[in-house]
């Protein structure tokens, strides 16, 4: 029988994805990885959900990974994401089968493909040439390099220039190492009806405003992160920001906050579906089920591995 290297827990936002993982952590005697973009920065605890507080199981202290890694105020990416996962996934999987944990489909797709991604240096002499060129030209452009990472977004003219620039960064140094493990992961994805899944949001969005969500952006300014990098941050952040800064009253950051986050959601559903599609198989999980129920389901595609 087959052993997994990796259980992938995954679900859309206010899915109950941690409590589910922090608890199957518990019944194999593992550790979590998390695969959330803006989880990795520090003191954007409510705002991005990080619910620290989580990850213990009956009094037991779960260890966790890439929570709370880099300063509020930085840019973090994918290349780092994966290279940082790749050091601990290896560290781990010598005592444990690793639980990946997040809704960031792109980090998680990176890692169980295995992209090939190196850090592509900015090319400023470059860009200036592409900049000169149309659309078109620079689509055609792009399809005729030998592309060693196709999954760019490319509908922005921004992203298309990168990706060129990548591609030809990856002809140009064919003999950089760009290995990555080849990871077997059980993949479950916690799931609710739609209509439980908005009220769940909904009534996580006022509890975490409640909690001092507002005040935890406000403490973000005034420790000097711009404004703007906030808003680049997007949802909690973008929306609190503007309104902190006059541009939108209380009540229309609060309305325009939930129809975001709800977009977002399905934005994350619709990756997975496009993860299943692209040969990913994924176990949906019954979120109202008890959490011991989940784990008992989980441990039951485990051993049928």
């Amino acid at each position: 029988m087959e052993k997994y290297d990796l259980i992938t827990i995954l679900g859309a936002t206010a899915s109950g994805k941690t409590t589910f993982a922090v608890g199957l952590a518990n019944e194999l005697n593992s550790e979590i990885i998390s695969a959330d973009s803006r989880q990795v920065y520090r003191d954007m605890d409510i705002g991005t959900g990080k619910d620290i507080e989580e990850y213990q199981y009956n009094g037991k202290k779960i260890p966790y990974h890439l929570i709370n890694i880099v300063e509020a105020g930085e840019k973090y990416n994918l290349y780092r994401y994966q290279s940082d996962f790749k050091g601990i996934y290896e560290r781990l999987q010598k005592k444990c089968t690793p639980i990946l944990c997040g809704g960031t489909g792109l980090y998680i797709e990176a890692v169980l493909k295995g992209y090939r991604l190196i850090n592509v240096p900015l090319n400023e002499k470059l860009r200036t040439k592409l900049e000169l060129k149309t659309d078109a030209q620079l689509s055609t452009l792009l399809k005729n390099i030998k592309e060693q990472h196709n999954t760019s977004d490319t509908s922005v003219r921004k992203r298309m220039i990168r990706a060129i620039e990548i591609a030809l960064y990856y002809k140009e140094n064919q003999g950089i190492d760009v290995s990555y493990p080849k990871i077997n992961s059980l993949i479950l994805e916690v799931r609710y009806d739609r209509e439980t899944r908005r009220k769940r949001i909904t009534q996580r969005l006022h509890q975490r405003l409640k909690e001092g969500m507002i005040e935890e952006t406000e403490n973000l300014i005034q420790s000097g992160i711009p404004p703007e990098t906030l808003i680049y941050y997007g949802l909690e952040y973008k929306f609190i920001t503007l309104y902190l800064s006059g541009k939108i009253t209380k009540q229309e950051m609060v309305e325009k906050l939930n129809i975001a986050i709800h977009q977002f959601s399905k934005r994350q559903l619709t990756w997975f579906r496009k993860m299943e599609r692209n040969g990913f198989t994924i176990h949906k999980i019954d979120g109202k089920l008890p959490i011991k129920e989940k784990i008992k389901r989980a441990n039951l595609l485990i051993s049928n591995n």
